[in-house]
């Protein structure tokens, strides 16, 4: 007589697998959320005994205060040009790379590794190197630019031109990751494809593009809009190296306020209320994104 049955036995074994997951997550994200979402309805600071319950409050502060409003849209604007340039760049790096393989396969291996040193390396050490390259008058892009006869403004001073500054740097250190993840998607694309496309007419590089590579890529694309995404809305070691979230919070941004208020003027309960606002917009971004793009997306 068996002691248990088939479907337990194999109940037994989904949880087993699947349980040491699921208990991290609970304990590391769920929980955690919790706390920060009951937080935002308190007035808590940190190292306070007590708190009180002030309900939205927090949320109406954050509405209200220019500088929060700030951070908010220089978060979307920031967003905004680092997802589609950096998505861009690094697909037509991923072509050219990819069609070079064939040609000069140890060059294209040294632009490869070129172009993912930005990944690799640790951003804040890439943040000194950027201020130092910015400097308006040390600086080596201003001294190029000197040396053609134009005035190099302050790239990291200058409250106009401030985010977009950060927005390159962003671009820079998100390309090569794409790449490498197009670089696998193009590698997956079967050859007969190509071969099937050519006899139907579809002898052009662009054409061949647009009907195969670009329909194969959805499921990489996707992924790759995601990950861009989530990277470029909690965008923080650039600002607190480089900027500060100055001058005059013209490059503030949600996570870079997230920190400054719990960390630095220690009020919790308003940076918790903050790191809400946060969540909201990367789960709205995700579920649109996923929404929408899935229904595009061929799965070979």
């Amino acid at each position: 007589m068996r002691l248990i049955s088939r479907r337990s036995a194999d109940a037994l074994t989904d949880l087993w697998l699947a349980g040491p997951a699921t208990l991290a997550m609970l304990v590391l994200i769920f929980i955690p959320v919790a706390i920060v979402a009951m937080l935002s309805f308190t007035d808590y600071q940190f190292g306070a005994r007590s708190f009180n319950w002030i309900g939205f409050d927090n949320y109406l502060v954050l509405i209200t205060d220019p500088q929060a409003r700030r951070a908010i849209t220089n978060t979307i604007l920031y967003a905004a040009i680092v997802i589609p340039f950096s998505i861009l760049f690094g697909l037509l790096v991923a072509l050219g790379l990819h069609g070079l393989m064939q040609y000069a396969p140890r060059l294209s291996a040294i632009l490869r590794a070129a172009y993912f040193l930005p990944v690799a390396a640790t951003l804040v050490a890439m943040a000194v190197v950027w201020q130092m390259m910015l400097h308006p008058n040390l600086g080596l892009v201003n001294q190029m630019l000197g040396a053609a006869g134009i005035r190099g403004p302050a790239w990291l001073s200058d409250r106009g031109l401030v985010l977009y500054t950060l927005a390159v740097i962003g671009v820079w250190q998100t390309v090569g990751y794409n790449m490498v993840l197009f670089l696998a998607g193009l590698a997956a694309i079967p050859q007969h494809l190509y071969d099937a496309a050519e006899v139907d007419g579809a002898d052009r590089g662009w054409e061949r593009f647009w009907t195969v590579t670009w329909p194969m890529l959805g499921p990489t694309t996707l992924f790759v809009t995601v990950v861009t995404a989530t990277g470029a809305f909690r965008v923080f070691e650039t600002v607190a190296t480089l900027t500060r979230g100055g001058p005059a919070f013209a490059s503030d941004v949600l996570v870079y306020a997230i920190y400054r208020e719990g960390f630095v003027y220690f009020k919790a309960g308003y940076s918790s209320a903050i790191t809400m606002v946060f969540f909201a917009f990367v789960l709205l971004f995700t579920v649109v994104k996923f929404r929408f793009m899935e229904k595009r997306v061929h799965y070979r």
